[in-house]
């Protein structure tokens, strides 16, 4: 799992950075096969940060935007968007394999000998 953050407008610290990446690698525990995930930290309105959270999983991305007065609030409302989808998609998924019903193995029908 590859997580890239970037900021338009503005520049975070590293502390800041290192928390983003905390709250981001807990994503793994809803779905196991993340590939990138892509963040984008908007500071052009300082009163109200947004972010884009973008989530690639195989052959699917996801996405999820917030916006708040905080900054860490704006992260966890994401994140929990983000859960949400990651959660559903995951149980479409199992679900596809569950409901399948596998193919019977279909003997030919032999006649019995007659006894004579």
């Amino acid at each position: 799992m590859q997580i890239n953050i970037s900021t338009r407008h503005g520049h975070l610290s590293e502390q800041t950075r290192a928390k983003v990446t905390e709250k981001l690698e807990k994503l793994a525990r809803f779905y196991d096969r993340l590939g990138i995930i892509e963040v984008t930290i908007d500071l052009e309105h300082r009163e109200t940060p947004s972010v884009d959270l973008k989530v690639s999983v195989k052959h699917k991305d996801f996405v999820a935007t917030s916006r708040a007065e905080e900054l860490m609030t704006l992260i966890d409302q994401a994140v929990d968007k983000m859960e949400h989808q990651l959660r559903r998609h995951k149980e479409k998924v199992q679900g596809r394999h569950r409901n399948t019903v596998p193919r019977q193995q279909v003997s030919p029908v032999r006649p019995e000998p007659k006894n004579q």
